[in-house]
């Protein structure tokens, strides 16, 4: 029942470390590679990636390397002749930005700040269109440009072809969907209503055992999040809630056709994050068994700075309520 570490509340400092690889051996080399600046090597390993969903993932994987900006350059006049030096390129810049602008509300983010957060995002979409013009099927491009879309503030129905050149390629993209989510939750361009339309229709049009199932948990924690203290919790406290939750897991995760691909691992911690957070300390404890000791940054960097310090405090008790 416990395959992965147990931990003692007492304990100050966690044992668990988030993994940005998200325990994929690929993911890990892209990264390392990207450390020691071996485009090369980056070449070798994205290049027999055909799936879009995991396209996406890995170049996402390396796209995020710090310093990645310094010398990204090198392999776009090496091989010039290639796009995936510049979607490489464009996906950095994207996170480039996010880093200038922070994840503070916009209300906390200085001028100079917003500033750089554009002129990055310009090169990103400068880098991803490039990609597009020369490979109009390239759907890890047209992904980050709904990512981007958010940033550049792009109206409704700029966001909804972007993200509509995804899903004509390839209809169930999930990082695609989680970002066209994004844009449609109220901190950002949307709204509730808007927001939970989104992800029901998209669970419910997904085959059984899709990874889409999780956009519903998605959803009710970003409700909970723009609640005022004490509504919050109510919120959550609701045999409703819990039962879409349920539902959402039975058609994806829990679903004898679910298979776990790359990225799997922040799939099912939303999960856990969301029956954890319903009460519902049985699914809980289900999703904690597949996760092992692979926590992700995303959701739990919503309850704390440190998303290792409130996953190991709700496994344990999820798993405590299992014993």
């Amino acid at each position: 029942m416990w395959p992965f570490r147990r931990s003692s509340k007492q304990v100050a400092a966690p044992t668990l470390t988030v993994d940005p690889a998200e325990g994929d051996p690929t993911a890990r080399a892209l990264r390392e590679a990207g450390e020691r600046r071996d485009w090369g090597a980056i070449r070798e390993l994205l290049t027999p990636v055909t799936d879009p969903d995991e396209h996406a993932f890995y170049v996402s994987a390396v796209a995020d390397v710090d310093g990645l900006q310094d010398w990204i350059g090198e392999w776009i006049e090496a091989e010039p002749r290639s796009t995936l030096p510049v979607l490489v390129r464009g996906a950095h810049a994207v996170y480039w930005a996010w880093e200038a602008r922070t994840s503070a509300r916009a209300s906390q983010v200085s001028e100079d700040q917003f500033k750089e957060f554009w002129r990055r995002l310009r090169l990103a979409e400068n880098c991803l269109d490039e990609v597009i013009g020369r490979d109009p099927d390239d759907t890890t491009a047209r992904t980050f440009l709904v990512t981007s879309a958010r940033g550049r503030q792009v109206d409704r129905d700029e966001a909804n072809r972007r993200f509509d050149e995804v899903v004509t390629r390839h209809p169930w993209h999930r990082i695609a969907h989680e970002q066209m989510l994004q844009y449609r939750c109220r901190k950002w361009y949307g709204s509730h209503d808007e927001m939970f339309e989104f992800a029901r229709e998209a669970v419910a049009k997904s085959p059984a055992g899709s990874a889409l199932g999780h956009l519903v948990v998605v959803a009710h924690l970003e409700k909970w999040l723009d609640l005022p203290v004490g509504e919050d919790e109510e919120y959550l406290d609701d045999d409703a809630v819990r039962a879409e939750l349920s539902a959402a897991a039975d058609h994806s995760v829990r679903h004898p056709d679910y298979r776990r691909g790359p990225g799997w691992a922040s799939v099912h911690n939303t999960f856990a994050m969301g029956f954890s957070k319903v009460g519902d300390l049985r699914s809980a404890a289900g999703q904690f068994e597949v996760i092992g000791d692979q926590v992700t940054a995303w959701p739990w960097q919503y309850i704390n700075r440190n998303p290792v310090i409130p996953f190991i405090a709700w496994r344990d008790d999820a798993m405590a309520a299992e014993d």
